[in-house]
């Protein structure tokens, strides 16, 4: 039976009506759809799909206890950030999950960037993200005054796993996004961390 907080189809209620609509929330949204019967496929494309699911969730739980470099509240921020330049909303645990499984369904490996800073100097930004493991080598720095148009670049120097870049002539009180994406080894390219910014001085 649904559950109401209103008069139905005003504000909300929760669980189905009948066997016709589910009401719920979602993502701070009040919705409903068609009531199905739940299916459970288990073909050779359905459980490797589960095994990458499973591996990205396990891997971002990894990313949260790292003894040092931990995935940090910047870098949810940053990917909430990233997941907000999609059509669609997403939460920053939607964006480093979908990132994971694009990855694999692209024969490359799934990675996750973790404890990027970005400290804001006189006319510069200094941006820091770590690779734990060292896995990505090398890669590049892309900035903008615009989340959706990073379109500048300053190569990273990577020193085991620390990834850092100095970006200079950057207009004072301008706000600027920064996104880290991986150049290389090859099954770590295009590896993005989400999208950090800073305000140079």
């Amino acid at each position: 039976m649904a559950k109401l907080k209103a008069p139905l189809m005003s504000l909300g209620a929760s669980q189905k009506l009948g066997d016709a609509l589910v009401y719920f929330a979602w993502k701070g949204l009040n919705v409903v759809r068609e009531y199905v019967i739940p299916a459970n496929p288990n073909t050779t494309a359905q459980s490797t799909h589960r095994a990458r699911l499973t591996a990205a969730v396990a891997n971002i739980h990894a990313c949260q206890a790292y003894a040092s470099h931990a995935l940090s509240e910047a870098d949810k921020t940053a990917l909430a950030l990233w997941g907000s330049t999609f059509a669609t909303p997403r939460t920053w645990f939607n964006v480093a999950v979908k990132q994971w499984i694009d990855r694999l369904v692209d024969s490359l490996l799934g990675f996750n960037m973790t404890h990027g800073v970005m400290t804001a100097g006189a006319g510069q930004i200094s941006a820091s993200i770590w690779a734990v493991g060292n896995d990505v080598t090398s890669g590049w720095f892309y900035y903008g005054k615009s989340k959706t148009s990073m379109v500048n670049r300053e190569a990273s120097a990577d020193a085991a796993g620390n990834h850092t870049a100095t970006i200079t002539g950057l207009t004072a009180g301008i706000k600027y996004y920064v996104q880290f994406v991986g150049a290389g080894p090859a099954n770590y390219l295009n590896v993005k961390s989400g999208i950090y910014h800073a305000t140079p001085s």
